[in-house]
């Protein structure tokens, strides 16, 4: 059994199988009883990145919302198409921290950026470039470095680098050239945070797919969190990095607060 098979297995609460749900292709959903009867059932608002709801998803139809996200996924990211990339539900709950982050001290920050689709829509949707806030963009800009990585880690690692990742440093500047308060960190974390001259902290977005930079970003820039500053972690509910969930919410316990998993595969914390 594969190890996502084994995460799977693990992470998967039982079911009933008493009924058999239909989907049709136009999105039409019903549910079979035991006994043949058919019931119809609400259709999704949303259903991709591994999160289906019939709760309203009315952002979709947001003009600004669309446009900030459109920036955001045209930025070049090695994944797939820009029509096919449907990670809408997160990059709305970034633009949503980034919203409430305006009205905190402390500039924005982002460890983890590849070629900058989160924190390019963050920019978009705040419209940035008019703020007196700056936006630290902190990351390798060449993959995950495989040598922090944990065994249990390494083989997801060096296939998302393989998959995903390329020097995006250059794309990553010309992305950002219209955003003179943007800054571009190249280098491993946590040891650039050290340089950077950043004092307080409104809105910090992690999203660095391994453990180890994640808790020592966390714990670096921790005391520079303005009360009430947002924390978003990519990658925390996601069974695919069990690892890290288990070594943030270690951290968190040791700074006396509480991760919120999402449905998204997000974690969520506000700065007491």
């Amino acid at each position: 059994m594969s190890w996502w098979a084994r995460l799977l297995k693990k992470n998967t609460p039982p079911r009933d199988f008493a009924y058999t749900e239909r989907v049709s292709r136009d999105g039409t959903r019903s549910r079979v009883l035991p006994g043949g009867e058919e019931l119809l059932l609400a259709p999704y608002t949303f259903n991709a990145d591994g999160l289906a709801t019939v709760h309203d998803a009315s952002f979709l139809r947001d003009e600004r919302f669309n446009a900030a996200y459109a920036a955001g996924v045209r930025t070049g990211h090695r994944i797939t198409a820009p029509q096919k990339l449907h990670i809408e539900w997160r990059v709305y709950l970034c633009c949503w921290a980034g919203t409430h982050a305006l009205r905190i001290p402390g500039d924005f920050v982002e460890c983890g950026v590849s070629t900058g689709i989160v924190s390019m829509a963050v920019c978009r949707y705040t419209e940035f470039q008019r703020l007196d806030k700056r936006f630290w963009l902190f990351d390798t800009f060449s993959g995950i470095p495989e040598e922090q990585a944990l065994p249990a880690e390494i083989g997801l690692a060096q296939s998302k680098n393989r998959r995903h990742y390329f020097d995006s440093y250059d794309v990553v500047r010309r992305n950002f050239a219209d955003y003179p308060n943007v800054r571009v960190v190249k280098g491993r974390v946590p040891e650039t945070l050290a340089a950077a001259e950043l004092s307080r902290i409104a809105y910090l977005h992690i999203d660095m797919n391994i453990a180890y930079p994640e808790v020592e970003a966390s714990r670096a820039l921790w005391d520079r969190i303005s009360p009430g500053g947002v924390v978003i972690y990519d990658d925390y509910a996601s069974v695919a990095h069990a690892p890290q969930k288990q070594a943030l919410d270690a951290f968190a316990a040791e700074k006396g607060v509480e991760i919120l998993s999402l449905p998204t595969g997000q974690g969520l914390l506000v700065k007491p």
